[in-house]
């Protein structure tokens, strides 16, 4: 699969039902093993076992949209162990799985897929005009 928006994001972001910039947006690793992402149909974190939920979650903190581009600071997930990272999951927190709405698979990036040793794991967002993802 190729990095992609859920669908329930994409209309939740034209029905003006995702604030980039207000929500709570939080970031799993996923073993994709554990995992397989159907953008089509799932919208909420419910829909993500919690066997592939590796590490996270992780609050994203410094969001900016320039030029209709989500971006944020920088993130670690500290002391990660487990089974290997093949994708990035970004959510909107509501304080419950089951209405906490999906937003983005990330599978192709520098450094995925990653086997955890204990350590940390940084990941560094894109710099480039389309950043973490562009609507």
């Amino acid at each position: 699969m190729a990095n992609t928006l859920y669908d329930f994001a994409r209309q939740r972001f034209l029905e003006a039902q995702i604030n980039w910039m207000s929500d709570v947006i939080k970031v799993i690793l996923v073993d994709t093993g554990a995992y397989t992402a159907q953008t089509a149909v799932h919208q909420y974190l419910s829909d993500i076992p919690t066997s592939a939920r590796i590490a996270g979650p992780v609050t994203l903190t410094s969001k900016a949209t320039t030029g209709g581009a989500a971006d944020a600071g920088d993130i670690t997930f500290t002391a990660v162990s487990g089974t290997s990272i093949e994708a990035i999951i970004i959510y909107v927190d509501s304080g419950a799985e089951a209405t906490s709405p999906l937003i983005a698979f990330i599978d192709t990036a520098t450094g995925l897929p990653i086997t955890p040793n204990g350590g940390d794991i940084i990941v560094t967002w894109d710099n480039g005009t389309n950043k973490i993802f562009k609507v």
